[in-house]
């Protein structure tokens, strides 16, 4: 995934510029401002000087809004192609001041940014290479562009420093816990996967992360679970899913891999099917309240089934599905995915589809096309919401049923630690045993309203309730 970028134009001359810059800064004498940077477990430090941010370029390669650049696939062809063109910058100018998680508004974030820097100025350097390709300050020289400044402070990293070396720079700036603005979730996603197609271990990466490894590999199948979908998602005319789709779903993705990874060992089936539905109801919008009602009793007792329409049930599409499949290179043979997972993935297949284009910002696709998407996705996330909130309200009800039986073995539970601390009590002959009976006295009591409700509400007792019925009477209580 690293890519080498070309030269900007004119990039010869811009050295040149920065050449006789950073002479004249070391030749003045005195003291120099520098602005550390992390390279190869070291801190080094680079000269700052200020270079006319006409002449800097924003960079394609950074980290900051790579998910972002899927938002316009042809604009970001055209960034591809010419990534130090106009239009190619201009496309990084307006993800750079955008919401990350709907680059068609702009950020707030950005505005106060450009109101700090109008108050302030600029506080804190850039980072460029030698070419004048800024490796850190992107969003601030694009606010400090709008603002009419001319120049911008930059640190000047080596001519040496290859694009591996730039990317693990800004990388290393962006991790630093005095960030004011951090990676968006995908973002970061994406930074991990580019470390490990360097050869990083996982262990390596987490701790440059500041993550435990296991939070790394959830991190991974995430990521490979997004890319997986926005494949399946392509339907007629290349229209897809896109990578900014699936940001401010990091909690709702987080709680599906440790359910799935919880589900996996005992029902294969089961863990497919829910990771399905639930990554269908992210795709449609439900909170992260909503989505975790999508767990083992909602599949047992088929509420999305019951609420979906007959045409969505089932999907002709799929034909009949193999007892199993083979392995490509290998002489193996595996047991092919059951139907229901099959029914389930082929409805989420078409709410991807539906999604990218609804989703998408190519302005090509007939308006019927469109029309029928939406059309789809007001369908099955009606049939969603019935489903989740009938589960929802069968899941207070049996929270109910379930509340006086859990009350009562918490009290067993603390009976069974007061026989402990009874008999360590009179060991050490420290019991205070006229607040121990008035502790008794009242557990009668109490004993006796269980009994009256006991009695009351259940026609035929079984054998604990019958019981305790006999000792309250016993007792000349009731």
């Amino acid at each position: 995934m690293l890519r080498e970028f070309p030269p900007p134009p004119r990039a010869a001359e811009f050295s040149e510029l920065i050449k006789k810059r950073l002479e004249e800064v070391r030749a003045t004498g005195g003291t120099r401002e520098t602005v550390s940077v992390d390279w190869n477990g070291q801190q080094a430090y680079v000269d700052v000087i200020d270079l006319p941010l006409n002449g800097l370029y924003l960079n394609p390669g950074t980290h900051r809004i790579r998910a972002q650049r899927t938002h316009n696939p042809l604009r970001d062809q055209t960034l591809e192609k010419d990534p130090f063109g106009e239009d190619g910058q201009d496309y990084l100018r307006s993800l750079l001041q955008a919401r990350p998680t709907n680059p068609d508004l702009r950020d707030p974030d950005f505005d106060k940014l450009k109101e700090d820097l109008l108050k302030f100025g600029q506080n804190d350097p850039g980072l460029v290479t030698h070419h004048g390709v800024l490796v850190n300050g992107n969003t601030r020289a694009v606010a400090l562009r709008e603002l009419g400044v001319q120049f911008m402070r930059v640190g000047v990293l080596p001519p040496s420093f290859t694009q591996a070396d730039i990317d693990a720079v800004e990388l290393a700036l962006q991790l630093r816990l005095d960030q004011r603005r951090d990676y968006t979730y995908v973002n970061r996603l994406i930074a991990m996967e580019e470390q490990a197609s360097l050869g990083r271990t996982p262990e390596q990466i987490a701790k440059e992360f500041r993550i435990r490894t296991s939070t790394y590999h959830q991190e991974r199948w995430i990521l490979s679970t997004i890319k997986e979908l926005n494949d399946r998602s392509k339907g007629g005319g290349g229209v897809a899913l896109r990578l900014v789709d699936w940001e401010g779903a990091q909690e709702s993705l987080k709680e599906l891999q440790r359910l799935y990874v919880k589900l996996e060992t005992l029902d294969r089936d089961q863990a497919e099917i829910l990771k399905e539905w639930r990554l269908a109801a992210i795709l449609l919008d439900f909170s992260k309240t909503d989505v975790r009602h999508i767990d083992e009793e909602f599949l047992k007792h088929g509420y999305l089934s019951e609420s979906l329409p007959v045409d969505l049930r089932e999907d002709g599409s799929a034909g009949p599905q193999p007892a199993a499949v083979s392995v490509p290179g290998l002489d193996l043979e595996v047991p092919a995915a059951s139907s229901a997972v099959s029914t389930a993935r082929a409805l989420n297949d078409r709410i991807l589809r539906a999604a990218a284009v609804v989703r998408t910002g190519q302005t090509e696709l007939p308006d019927s096309e469109k029309a029928k998407a939406q059309a789809l996705l007001d369908e099955v996330k009606d049939a969603f919401d019935k489903a989740i909130d009938s589960h929802g309200r069968d899941a207070r009800v049996r929270k109910r049923k379930q509340l006086a039986p859990a009350r009562l073995a918490d009290a067993c539970a603390n009976i069974d630690q007061c026989v402990t601390d009874l008999v360590q009590a009179r060991t050490s002959q420290s019991l205070d045993e006229e607040a121990f009976d008035e502790a008794v006295v009242k557990l009668r009591g109490s004993l006796r309203k269980l009994a009256q409700q006991a009695g009351r509400g259940i026609p035929n007792p079984g054998d604990g309730v019958s019981w305790l019925l006999a000792a309250v009477a016993a007792e000349g209580l009731q």
